[in-house]
């Protein structure tokens, strides 16, 4: 079965696979450069980890058909580092980072991903569009009209080649607008801005070697905090662009074996040289649009990449950046959930606030990872806030028995325990006081500690407490926390009095 599953992942698509990794490849030339400008490092170091990266997470990772590479959000953790200690201590980070990413994976914190929620993934996408579409800003100012031209042409072949019969299906239409464009600019001999021009590509292969710097605790305080943030940003933005093509392919993906693959690629990234990635969405979804769906086109875009830098980068560097601008637009809208827009209107608002959050601070910071944490929080803001509306409490008398009984529905927690307190009379005089928690469920310390306040306060206002319909989660939280009928604890409950 494990044998049969491999094989389809990588030679189940071969020709989809391998057309649609040389489009990525193309299309993560330029990227890997200009991230490595960012991090304040020479342009080999981004080119030699999307090589070694895509590589190494075809075999190791969790998801088929994902792009990992170096990316923005890593590489803009780096800036700091880089230039307060150089290269060398940013490999050792990478190297740590890749380590903390293997423990995640041993510790199922991939399950966090589940904090996400639907709101927030949208904003995610939503913001992600727009960051690729900004990115391709500088590329398309203070330029001559050639580059709008030959922009919009490189759309129309984008959207109208796949409608060819025949061939329209079986060649990427990306890669249909790297090759016409690069032979019309050079047939017509039209000056615009190419590979070439975003900065030396490297004439050597990557090789092994061991950071210099010394391995002692000093640099471990120096790197630690640097390796956390590339561990926490890498994994978010490795698992949403998981769930995001999970959802494209309609097929699911092993995310504890992603954060493993993620952590590995990254050790072996630092290893020959390069910086640390994650998953990257825009060229994930490049590589679906154009085919591709297994381990094969992840390789193939490694593979291609590093070929076409090293041993054709005469013929690389003509490639014009109108070809790779028009196919970054081509995912920025496709990236976009327009259905988002008009779903604002029939959408709950707290949904649509969470959305516009999400986008506004990813847009704003450029850190996709603020963007997401802002907007769970956000989310877990308005949950709370909407279960304790739902907590009531009713009461009724019976006079023959000087009984009162309470009746809890809803959800008892950190949110709503105050709320809980203030729905019992304690200086009403009766003899027996039942609270019914068949309909309630008690989540946290708070909730115990509320409960406890409320029937010692019962029982030092004279009345029997008895508690019933406690469902067997809420019991045990209780047999654990509960000191009601602990007398040696009570008075430290009561704050002393």
């Amino acid at each position: 079965m494990l044998l049969s599953q491999n094989k389809k992942d990588w030679f189940g698509n071969v020709r989809g696979d391998i057309l649609a990794g040389i489009v990525v490849a193309l299309a993560l030339i330029p990227e890997a450069i200009a991230f490595s400008i960012i991090a304040g490092l020479d342009p080999k170091v981004g080119l030699y980890a999307s090589f070694t990266i895509a590589v190494v997470i075809a075999i190791v990772g969790g998801r088929p058909g994902m792009i990992s590479a170096a990316t923005a959000a890593t590489a803009l953790l780096m800036i700091n580092l880089v230039q307060d200690h150089g290269l060398q201590y940013l490999l050792v980070a990478g190297i740590f980072a890749g380590i903390l990413q293997i423990l995640a994976g041993y510790l199922n914190l991939h399950n966090l991903i589940s904090f996400i929620s639907r709101s927030v993934m949208i904003g995610f996408l939503n913001a992600l569009a727009i960051l690729i579409f900004m990115a391709q800003l500088p590329e398309l100012t203070n330029v001559t009209w050639h580059v709008y031209a030959l922009t919009a042409f490189g759309l129309g072949i984008i959207y109208l080649f796949p409608y060819i019969p025949k061939i329209g299906s079986m060649i990427p239409s990306p890669l249909v607008v790297i090759v016409v464009l690069t032979v019309l600019v050079i047939a017509m001999g039209i000056d615009v801005r190419t590979i070439g021009d975003m900065g030396e590509l490297p004439d050597t292969l990557p090789v092994f070697l061991i950071p210099d710097v010394p391995f002692n605790l000093e640099t471990l305080w120096i790197i630690l905090p640097y390796s956390v943030a590339i561990a926490l940003v890498g994994l978010l933005e490795s698992l949403m662009t998981a769930q995001v093509i999970d959802e494209m392919t309609d097929t699911d993906s092993d995310k504890k074996r992603e954060c493993k693959g993620q952590g590995v690629a990254n050790i072996a990234s630092s290893f020959t040289g390069g910086m640390a990635g994650c998953a990257m969405v825009g060229q994930s979804v490049i590589n679906i649009k154009s085919g591709g769906r297994g381990r094969l086109s992840s390789f193939t875009a490694g593979v291609a990449l590093l070929i076409m830098v090293v041993f054709v980068a005469d013929y690389l560097s003509i490639v014009p950046m109108a070809a790779l601008v028009a196919i970054m637009i081509m995912v920025s809208i496709g990236t976009f959930s327009w259905s988002s827009i008009t779903e604002m209107r029939t959408n709950p608002w707290s949904a649509t606030i969470v959305m516009l959050v999400t986008v506004i601070v990813t847009v704003w910071t450029h850190n996709l990872a603020f963007g997401v944490i802002s907007g769970v929080v956000l989310a877990a803001l308005f949950m709370a806030s909407r279960l304790n509306q739902f907590m009531y409490v009713s009461k009724s008398f019976d006079e023959a028995t000087g009984t009162r009984t309470y009746t809890v529905v809803g959800q008892v927690f950190f949110n709503s325990s105050d709320k809980f307190i203030n729905y019992f009379d304690f200086k009403e005089a009766v003899d027996k006081v039942i609270i019914d928690v068949h309909r309630a469920h008690f989540w946290d310390i708070s909730a115990v500690y509320a409960l406890d306040k409320v029937v010692i306060k019962l029982r030092r206002e004279g009345a029997e407490v008895e508690i019933v319909g406690l469902n067997q989660a809420s019991e045990t939280l209780l047999d654990k926390y509960a000191v009601h009928n602990d007398p040696a604890k009570i008075e430290k409950v009561m704050g002393g009095h």
